[in-house]
Order: structure tokens, then sequence, then C-alpha cells
């Protein structure tokens, strides 16, 4: 029982990450532009909220736990929101190739993180010396009386806000896109974005808005991953990527519905974690297993394109440049 509650609290640690990537992603996608800068934005969030919070605990003498998480999430939201302006202006304003962009910004981010990462580790004194404890701690409280529910509580309560934070967002995210006519509006866009601009729809405004904000959010899944899994240390092992290419994974596995991120991201996440709780797993089939959520988005791909409805369709116009002059 021990091993299958802590498999579940990893895949929730994990999928919360996953979560948050995607549903910025899905923000973006149902624009038309196609980022797959995800992991590179992630690390631009975790680096950024990092080093807020490590000058601000090392400038005051007793950290205030709520000034620490609103910088934390001010700084991840603002430097990944310019890493989606920068895509923005790449794609949207000077038409590059959406593909080939995304990438760059992949590898941008990475190298932006671990670069500026070293550095604090210097700063702190060396590899493993970067505290941000106060930060840490109050992105990983729990509420005390529904953490101590025994099984249930271990499972369903023993984590930060930014868990049932994720959460929200997805159902939110869901009901805008669905439910009002900013979801409308931006559906329209990514779907055929010269009807769009005929209607007066302003098209560029909702792309670089959908852009911006979906990497913010995209941004606060890096955030997560360095305050509650890594509990504020920086670590150059890879391991956001990792995520972030699971969250690009999980947009096709959800059939761009927000949603459905949430079973989709815990699922993801057993599947991250379980061979670890399998016995007797050599190091070659722990690494099948690492490959299972990609093979299950391969399959969902096949699924929903042999089936072929117009629900389970990635936005008619995702990756391809809007030339008004074409209309």
């Amino acid at each position: 029982m021990s091993s299958l509650i802590s498999l579940l609290q990893a895949a929730i640690y994990f999928g919360t990450v996953i979560m948050l990537g995607s549903l910025g992603e899905i923000l973006t996608e149902k624009s038309g532009n196609l980022n797959l800068g995800v992991p590179g934005i992630m690390y631009l969030g975790a680096i950024a909220s990092l080093t807020g919070s490590f000058f601000y605990e090392r400038a005051v003498e007793h950290p205030n736990p709520v000034v620490c998480v609103l910088i934390a999430i001010l700084c991840a939201f603002l430097a990944s929101a310019l890493g989606g302006l920068i895509y923005s202006f790449l794609t949207i304003t000077l038409r590059a190739n959406q593909n080939v962009t995304g990438l760059a910004l992949t590898i941008f981010g990475s190298g932006v993180g671990n670069f500026f990462g070293g550095s604090l580790n210097k700063l702190a004194g060396g590899v493993g010396q970067i505290s941000v404890s106060s930060t840490s701690a109050a992105f990983r409280a729990n509420i005390p009386a529904l953490a101590g529910l025994g099984v249930v509580g271990d499972v369903l309560f023993s984590y930060g806000f930014l868990v049932y934070l994720a959460i929200a967002a997805a159902i939110v995210l869901q009901w805008v896109l669905h439910h009002t006519r900013v979801g409308l509006n931006l559906r329209a866009v990514g779907e055929n974005p010269a009807t769009a601009d005929a209607a007066g729809i302003h098209v560029t405004k909702y792309k670089y808005l959908a852009t911006c904000i979906g990497s913010g959010i995209v941004g606060l899944g890096g955030l997560y991953y360095v305050m509650d899994y890594t509990k504020g240390t920086w670590a150059n092992d890879g391991a956001i990527e990792g995520l972030g290419w699971l969250a690009v994974a999980l947009v096709i596995f959800t059939t761009w519905k927000p949603i459905q991120t949430v079973p989709g991201a815990y699922l993801f996440g057993i599947l991250y974690w379980m061979n670890y709780y399998i016995p007797g797993l050599t190091r070659y089939s722990q690494e099948i297993f690492k490959m299972l959520p990609y093979v299950i988005t391969i399959v969902v791909l096949i699924f929903t394109s042999l089936r072929k409805k117009k629900e389970n369709q990635p936005p008619a116009n995702l990756g391809l440049a809007y030339f008004r002059e074409e209309r």
C-alpha cells in the first residue's frame, strides 16, 4: 500500500508540471500558433522564479511567505511570457517558420536556465547550495487538517496550492474556450484567420495574447518543478526538458481539450514513475516504460486521425503563418 501511495504522489507531482505546460500550449495552439518551445519556456519560468526568490531571501532577514510566493510567480510568469513574446514577434510579425522558431526557443531557454543556474550556484557557495527554503516551504505547504486524513489525505491533500490551482485552471480554460465570446473568437482565429479577420476579429492581437499568456502558464510548470519537487534548488539534469516534451505530447493525447489534461497528466505521471515501483526490472526495461506516454500519444493520434471527428482534430490553421494580403 505504501508503494502505491508513493507512486500516486509522484504521479501528481510530475503530472502537475506536465498539466501546466499542456494548458499553456493548448491556449497557444488554439490561436493557430504551434510553439515547440515549451521545454525552453519551462526553463525560463524555473530559473526566473528561483533567481527572484534567491535575491529576495538574501536581502531580507525574515522573508514573508506571501511575498516569496508572489515574487516567484510574477518572475516566472513574466520571464515565460517574454519568451512567448519573442516567439510571437518572430512567427506572427516576421512570419518565421514556427517549428524552427519553437525548437530554437527550447535551446535558448535551456541555455539561459543552465547558465544562470550555474551562476546562482556559484553565488550560493557551490553546486546544490542555493537556498530558497522560505519560498519552497510556502509552495509546499498543505492544509494539515486535510493532509492528516489517513490514506485519503496522503493521496489527495498532501500537496501545495499549485496542484489545485492547476486543476482549477484546466476547468476555467475549458469554460473560457467553449462558453465565452473571447474563446469563440480565439478558436475562430485558429481555425480560419482570414474569415475571422473579415468578421472584424483582430487576428494579430488574439495570436499575441494567447501565445504570451499561454507561455506564462507554461512557465508556472517550471516554477512548480523547482519550488516543489526539487525544493528550491537547481540541477542541470535535463529533467525539465523531458517534462516539457511530455507536456507537448499531452496536448495531442487530450485532443486539445483543457479539462482532459487533468486525468491525462496524472496518467502520464504514473507511466513515467511506474518502472521504479516494479521489482526486478533491468535498466533497459525501465527505459521502455519511460517510452509509454509517447507510445500512447501516437496510438491516440492514429485513432483520432482515422475517426476524423472534427472536435478531436487540431485547429485547421495550426502552424501556418497568416498573410492578410492573401485574404
